[in-house]
């Protein structure tokens, strides 16, 4: 019985195809949209994962918050208080700086380009793996030494020297007022998708390097914050809270006045805001399915007035009341099912073909495709309960009568 009235929808359908489509058009734009918002968020916040995965999850900065007022000199932190942070926290913290950066002139022969120097301990390669293609990375030797050492990516290096292999080529630039030469000894392949270009900053015309960070604290070694990676993300909450409360002492502030905030937070944060912009705007974009539902109604009605006498026959030749109701709702739940099927194509089609151009991963959940053209059918179930029903109750002799 259900085969035969699904044949009878479609042909119902196929006999006014631009009526038909007219009357999808507002479920094929409401699913459309929504299965794009959704799209576009889930990717988004995939995105957002991997970039943080790569900058490091258990990353996390401590300083004293902000908000207060008062600011004091003790507030800040020097070498001894790191190294003692590190000896007491041991092997739950696998990297630890003073989170320093300075942006000066890098000078070579007649070119001048501006370089962002963020200082590094040796073994910063371990917590954040670098592709170092020529030369070597920085040492323990060369952060205990403040040598004048640096390791830069390959598109600074042909911005200031003109060849990838800068390694053993010198520059001269001034940090905190003090004009030094600086050697290259090594120099990393930068590799970044458009997602991490867009975010991060990709410096085509500029420079950036690594150098110690022992360089950036001189000469008062006087340190704002200070940035340190967990073992495990497991541990992290622990270590972080017992952290914020040992600086809190050393510095004589309550636990309230320090600011700890770490990766895993911000990219909650992110997700929590792209969560909320996808479920307003796919709120938004539902209503559509409203004016969809509304149209299907209409239409239905006009199908049912079309068709009395059609009914009238069916009922003189036995069939039921719910016969008749079964019919023309299964035509409304079909009509409005094939309109969430061109709208899931739609708009899982628009969302991939910008991933493509984009030159970024998409993410199209299955789950929601499948929700959307269920929900698109139950929007006609709903909205072709009362054609149906008005068309079931009618009388068979009236119908037979109605030309």
């Amino acid at each position: 019985m259900l085969i035969e009235n699904m044949k009878m929808a479609f042909s119902a359908i196929q006999a006014s195809k631009m009526r038909s489509f007219l009357t999808m058009l507002g479920i094929i734009i409401g699913i459309g949209s929504v299965i794009s918002i959704v799209s576009i968020g889930d990717t988004m916040r995939g995105l957002f994962a991997d970039l943080y995965g790569k900058i490091g999850i258990t990353q996390a900065y401590v300083a004293i918050g902000y908000w207060v007022d008062e600011r004091r000199q003790s507030d800040y932190f020097n070498l001894e208080e790191m190294e003692r942070i590190k000896e007491i926290f041991g092997d739950e913290i696998t990297y630890m700086d003073c989170d320093s950066q300075t942006s000066a002139d890098a000078s070579c022969a007649r070119t001048t380009v501006k370089f962002n120097f963020t200082g590094i301990d040796y073994n910063y390669n371990e917590v954040q793996p670098i592709n170092l293609i020529y030369g070597r990375f920085l040492n323990e030797g060369d952060v205990l030494g403040r040598r004048k050492n640096v390791v830069m990516d390959t598109v600074s290096a042909v911005n200031l020297f003109g060849e990838e292999n800068a390694v053993g080529k010198s520059f001269r630039t001034t940090i905190y007022g003090t004009t030094d030469e600086y050697t290259v000894v090594g120099v990393y392949q930068k590799d970044m998708d458009p997602f991490e270009a867009m975010m991060m900053g990709a410096n085509t015309e500029g420079g950036e390097a690594f150098l110690p960070y022992t360089i950036l604290t001189w000469p008062n070694d006087m340190i704002y914050d200070l940035r340190f990676f967990c073992r495990s993300e497991e541990t992290m909450d622990e270590l972080c809270a017992n952290i914020k409360n040992y600086v809190a002492r050393i510095k004589d502030r309550r636990p309230e006045e320090i600011q700890l905030i770490t990766a895993r937070d911000q990219m909650g944060q992110w997700n929590g805001m792209l969560g909320g912009v996808s479920t307003a705007v796919g709120g938004i974009a539902a209503i559509s399915l409203l004016v969809g539902g509304i149209g299907i109604m209409n239409i239905m009605l006009v199908s049912v007035t079309e068709r009395t006498r059609e009914i009238g026959i069916r009922k003189s030749l036995g069939a039921r009341t719910r016969d008749i109701l079964v019919q023309f709702l299964t035509e409304s739940a079909l009509l409005s099912a094939c309109g969430g099927i061109l709208g899931t194509l739609l708009g899982g089609g628009l969302v991939m073909a910008g991933g493509l151009l984009m030159g970024i991963p998409t993410v199209v959940r299955p789950g929601v495709v499948m929700l959307a053209v269920g929900f698109s059918a139950l929007v006609g179930v709903f909205f072709g309960m009362y054609p149906a029903s008005k068309a079931a109750k009618k009388d068979p002799i009236e119908a037979l009568r109605y030309e």
